[in-house]
């Protein structure tokens, strides 16, 4: 497995990870980021639509479908973008912005293993 590979296999775990946690107890992950508790079912819809998300990074990394890790770097940033304007707008908890983080952070490694690996070519 390249090292894109595995960082857009790994984002794919995090991913899967995470929405285990908005469908078994979505409340933990909503306390973190200090959103009221709910009883609402659309987060964990929430949380299945991004377990498949999560499933897509994993089946594309193990595939090395290079295509889709460049078109995630964006997709990835872009994510941080919009939850700092969600907040910017008081219309999303502040703490939501780590999320945005972790999501560039791994667009970051995902970026830059790609670029070494256009470099050796």
């Amino acid at each position: 497995m390249s090292r894109a590979a595995r960082s857009v296999f790994v984002f794919g775990l995090y991913l899967i990870g995470t929405a285990a946690v908005l469908i078994m107890a979505p409340n933990v992950l909503l306390r973190v980021l200090r959103i009221v508790p709910t009883t609402e079912p659309w987060i964990r819809v929430l949380g299945v639509v991004i377990a498949v998300l999560g499933a897509y990074y994993v089946v594309a990394a193990r595939a090395e479908l290079n295509p889709f890790f460049r078109a995630t770097v964006w997709g990835r940033c872009l994510v941080l973008l919009g939850f700092a304007s969600l907040a910017a707008l008081a219309w999303a908890p502040v703490a939501l912005i780590g999320l945005g983080v972790i999501d560039s952070l791994g667009a970051l490694w995902t970026w830059s293993a790609l670029r070494s690996q256009r470099i050796a070519a």
